[in-house]
């Protein structure tokens, strides 16, 4: 399911070059077209995560998997259809793609209630790195399978195919997967046991299904505060690579297009290799030093690696060089928000759902502003003023862990 959301969200960037030509779009207007994906995604990251904590993530994903399947598929037509025609080819691409993003914005927040059900205390780090994963092998995937297709067939074919896949995924997911653990039949009492470790602890976060959410403690927490801060800082810097990343390629470093796509994979190989391993790190960082400094450090080595990296790709001269480092750069900012996602659970046991919605609604305000920025920053000033002032914004990311304590719960 992960990788399928990221196909989805990939595939407008890499046939964006052919958008261009085909409508006579401008860069700036491409920005705003790739940027309305991120706002119709911060839209329905809450309403998404509270669905799945009121009645359960398995109908709540399965209904968003259809929906942005759906308007995956539509992009491919979006400035014929009837309803939209009178906007414009932008903005008929800009309303598919917004309402195509509030489908997407359930996965994440609901997968990650998930996590909260089925995975015990000592192991949700490496177990919910191991969902993100699926991040990187959607990445790994888009640029190759899409820059293929529309290579043959054309950029429209690689849309309907990509519904097609999203209908399959979630008729799986609604006829393979349990809310919980202990209403699966391949689950036994032992391993049960295993997973509910900390029930003694916190039996109401296994419990019936959310009724309230205490909105005034959610929002008057400073680790609520620093998980939205550090995660709109995490997301600006790695939309450039979902949105801009392969015209970057293409136009700034002069990469032909069959490699561009496959160096349009390098970030999310290294996102497949990192998370898991900062997952790892996490959990034996927290065993070892507490959630508190097991969390932050984890954090701050992810964001401080990923910056500088960012910084020194965009100003090495050898191409090869250079996208090693930007691709690590992105490896490196995975692997810090997997950190995030798992203190989500740490903070907020009961309604992970919400406070995971609350924190990728305002992230992916950063997500919209990205490409637009970006492509301001890059017509004015260049390319790599552009990179160097997403590594300003990661930073920020890792000053705002002084706010988190992942040791005490939100309620």
């Amino acid at each position: 399911m992960a990788a399928l959301t990221y196909v989805d969200r990939l595939n407008l960037g890499i046939v964006g070059k052919y958008l261009e030509e085909d409508f006579q779009l401008s860069s700036q207007a491409l920005g705003w077209i790739l940027g309305s994906f991120s706002l119709g995604y911060a839209v329905f990251h809450l309403p998404g995560g509270w669905l799945a904590d009121r009645f359960g993530p398995r109908r709540v994903l399965a209904a968003a998997i259809l929906w942005f399947s759906a308007f995956t598929a539509v992009t491919a037509i979006a400035p014929n259809l009837p309803l939209l025609r009178w906007l414009g080819v932008a903005g008929a691409f800009m309303v598919t793609r917004f309402v195509m993003g509030m489908g997407e914005a359930a996965a994440l927040p609901v997968g990650n209630k998930m996590m909260g059900h089925w995975l015990g205390d000592k192991e949700r780090g490496v177990g919910t790195s191991i969902f993100l994963a699926g991040v990187g092998a959607g990445g790994i995937a888009a640029p190759v399978l899409i820059g293929w297709i529309m290579r043959h067939w054309g950029w429209r074919l690689s849309f309907f195919l990509s519904g097609a896949a999203g209908a399959c995924v979630a008729a799986a997911w609604y006829w393979g997967v349990t809310d919980r653990p202990e209403q699966h039949t391949g689950v036994n009492p032992a391993e049960l046991a295993l997973i509910r470790e900390r029930a003694q602890q916190e039996p109401a976060a296994f419990g019936t299904q959310l009724r309230g959410v205490p909105w005034g403690k959610v929002f008057s927490s400073p680790s609520m505060w620093g998980l939205m801060i550090s995660h709109f800082c995490l997301v600006y810097p790695v939309y450039i690579f979902f949105t801009w990343f392969f015209i970057y390629l293409v136009r700034v470093r002069g990469v032909s297009i069959p490699r561009a796509s496959w160096w349009t994979s390098a970030p999310f190989i290294a996102n497949l290799l990192l998370v898991p391993a900062w997952g790892w790190l996490a959990d034996h960082a927290a065993l070892n030093w507490g959630k508190r400094w097991g969390r932050r450090g984890a954090l701050w080595l992810g964001a401080l690696g990923s910056a500088v990296l960012l910084w020194s790709g965009s100003h090495t001269l050898n191409n090869t060089a250079a996208l090693l480092q930007l691709a690590s750069a992105a490896g490196l900012n995975f692997a810090a928000s997997s950190v995030l996602w798992i203190t989500c659970n740490d903070v907020a046991p009961r309604f992970s759902g919400t406070v995971s919605g609350v924190m990728t609604t305002f992230g992916s305000l950063g997500g919209w502003l990205s490409p637009v920025l970006t492509a301001a920053v890059a017509t004015r000033l260049g390319w790599t003023y552009a990179l160097d002032f997403a590594a300003v914004v990661t930073l920020g990311s890792a000053a705002a862990w002084f706010l988190v304590d992942a040791e005490t719960t939100i309620a």
